[in-house]
């Protein structure tokens, strides 16, 4: 718990607009693919393929649906930011992963990692001074 404090503290003393913009646009990235995922059946079918013989596959798609959703919305504005992008993590692993099982798309293989390298940078620095998480703890 005290290596989080610590984090939160660097994190509010080397904040910067450029960073909540990032944040914001990584949210509005996963809503939007969140969105491609539920309305493009064909692409979801294409996507879940190599993960077809697992037990719970349906549910795997709810999850990334779900995750996407509401992970993005919470990114956004700030609020359980290191949760919320610790549980897109799984999907970007799949995401990356699927590549390899799968039908090999270059472009869709550099999405999924540059999002996985801002989602983890994200773990570390957590929301930011210009979040609803810092507003929330500033109201105690």
């Amino acid at each position: 718990m005290g290596t989080i404090k610590a984090w939160n503290k660097w994190a509010n003393a080397h904040t910067y607009y450029g960073l909540d913009l990032v944040r914001a646009a990584l949210g509005v990235f996963l809503i939007l693919k969140g969105v491609n995922f539920m309305s493009d059946a064909e692409a979801m079918a294409l996507v879940m393929d190599p993960f077809r013989e697992l037990p719970g596959s349906m549910m795997l798609i709810h999850y990334v649906a779900a995750a996407h959703f509401v992970g993005g919305f919470f990114i956004i504005i700030g609020l359980l930011t290191r949760w919320s992008v610790a549980l897109q993590i799984p999907i970007l692993l799949g995401a990356i992963l699927t590549n390899f099982l799968g039908v090999m798309i270059v472009s869709n293989l550099v999405q999924a990692v540059v999002v996985f390298l801002i989602c983890g940078f994200f773990i570390f620095y957590g929301s930011g001074k210009h979040s609803l998480d810092y507003y929330l703890k500033m109201q105690k």
